[in-house]
């Protein structure tokens, strides 16, 4: 691949190189013009690539690209890589413009184009563009984004479910910074790991009503750590409704439903009884049922015990994976706004029941204050993530752990809010 040159000149001669080498020819491209390049960027039998079983040539991605210039008096003055979406690979020059280096992991599978721009001991520039493939990951992590698209309360998390356990740091800081989301109008939001394959994406308070949530992936191609790479993930978007919030004070055996801060309707409610006492805390609508048969038996009370139960239950709205509803009961109709009598969940009339259940969608808040039943957990048994105060959101971040959180603008709370219809701060 020699370039045409000037009498005068002498070729500033470099080598391409990787880890496994192997003599490989690269097509040549000038910048274009029909002036001569007075250096030569690159020897025609530079070390770049070894051969694959196929024949293809392909760099790979564990280690350095390194660029060196070779001959007296000739040095590199400017080295660009990027790869096909535009993303740059980040590089050093050596002070003596002998040597270029890549300081950024190259990503598997993918096509890179490399611009070196030389000059010789006479001062002439060169300048030359190749372009080479990255062998492809090995072992691949991929996401899938939750929950499907479509229309959500504002309670509602995001979800990312990862194809294999990550539990290193500084890895979970390379999968967190390249998962993305975005909203409009803007939130100040995060990622949380609830283990080492699952995280969830929340607001420092509620998602804005009338929001869109887009949700991407740039980890393909880019080394986790080891030989695991990121793979492919689904874009997700989704949009969020009205901001609804239910509050059940299980003490005044009353639910109130306000809809975008203005209070719809209260209805007498009766919640757990002592011995199974409503959880507190903030819990989101994770579906509905028009009809569920609901057993004693799978919470663990024994048939034919004094609280044993098999009931035909209607308009149901559930919260918990347990089994936490808030549901018609006509059975208790005379105890609803005076007292506790049910085994956890809230119980209303059914044309009450029939009506809430109409108002709710998945994502739906639904908050419990004043009972005697313990603190919803914050993960494992529905999305209690709003439990956790911000701060304590952002300890389960491998970014806000190195001082960068991921986030937008802040967003206000919305007017008309009571302090306990947010989350802890």
């Amino acid at each position: 691949m020699t370039m045409s040159q000037t009498p005068r000149s002498r070729p500033a001669i470099l080598r391409v190189s990787c880890a496994v080498v192997l003599a490989a020819t690269l097509a040549a491209c000038g910048d274009g013009s029909d002036d001569p390049l007075a250096a030569k960027p690159y020897d025609a039998t530079g070390q770049i690539a070894y051969s694959t079983a196929d024949g293809s040539r392909r760099v790979d991605p564990d280690k350095p690209l390194k660029i060196t210039a070779r001959g007296d008096g000739n040095k590199i003055t400017d080295v660009t890589a990027t790869d096909a979406t535009g993303r740059y690979l980040r590089g050093e020059l050596a002070a003596d413009g002998r040597e270029w280096h890549s300081t950024a992991p190259l990503a598997a599978g993918a096509h890179y184009t490399v611009r070196v721009s030389t000059e010789d001991e006479d001062g002439r520039p060169g300048r030359q563009t190749v372009g080479f493939d990255t062998a492809p990951a090995d072992a691949n992590l991929r996401v899938r984004f939750g929950p499907d698209a479509g229309v959500y309360g504002v309670g509602q998390p995001v979800t990312a479910e990862l194809s294999r356990p990550v539990r290193d740091a500084a890895a979970r800081a390379v999968v967190e910074g390249a998962l993305h989301v975005t909203s409009h109008p803007a939130v100040n939001g995060a990622w949380h790991w609830v283990d080492s394959r699952t995280l969830h994406y929340r607001p420092r308070d509620f998602w804005p009503a009338d929001a869109r949530i887009e949700v991407t992936s740039t980890l393909q191609g880019t080394r986790v750590e080891g030989g695991l790479y990121g793979g492919p993930a689904a874009p997700l978007t989704l949009r969020t409704g009205d901001r609804v919030v239910a509050v059940t004070d299980a003490g005044a055996h009353q639910l109130t439903l306000t809809r975008n801060g203005h209070r719809v309707r209260t209805v007498p409610v009766t919640t757990g009884k002592p011995g199974f006492a409503t959880r507190n805390g903030i819990k989101v609508v994770l579906g509905k049922e028009p009809f569920v048969r609901m057993r004693s038996s799978t919470i663990g009370i024994d048939v034919g015990s004094h609280d044993s139960y098999d009931l035909p239950v209607h308009w149901a709205t559930r919260v918990t994976w347990s089994g936490e509803y808030v549901h018609a009961a006509p059975w208790s109709v005379g105890s609803q706004g005076s007292a506790n009598v049910s085994h956890g969940c809230t119980g209303m009339s059914t044309d009450n029941a029939h009506w809430f259940y109409d108002q709710v969608r998945p994502g739906d808040v639904v908050e419990v204050v004043g009972s005697e039943g313990r603190g919803m957990e914050p993960f494992g048994n529905g999305f209690g993530d709003w439990n956790l105060s911000w701060s304590e959101w952002l300890r389960g971040s491998a970014l806000a752990a190195k001082g960068r959180p991921g986030g937008h603008d802040g967003t206000a709370r919305q007017p008309g809010d009571a302090a306990r219809l947010a989350p802890r701060t």
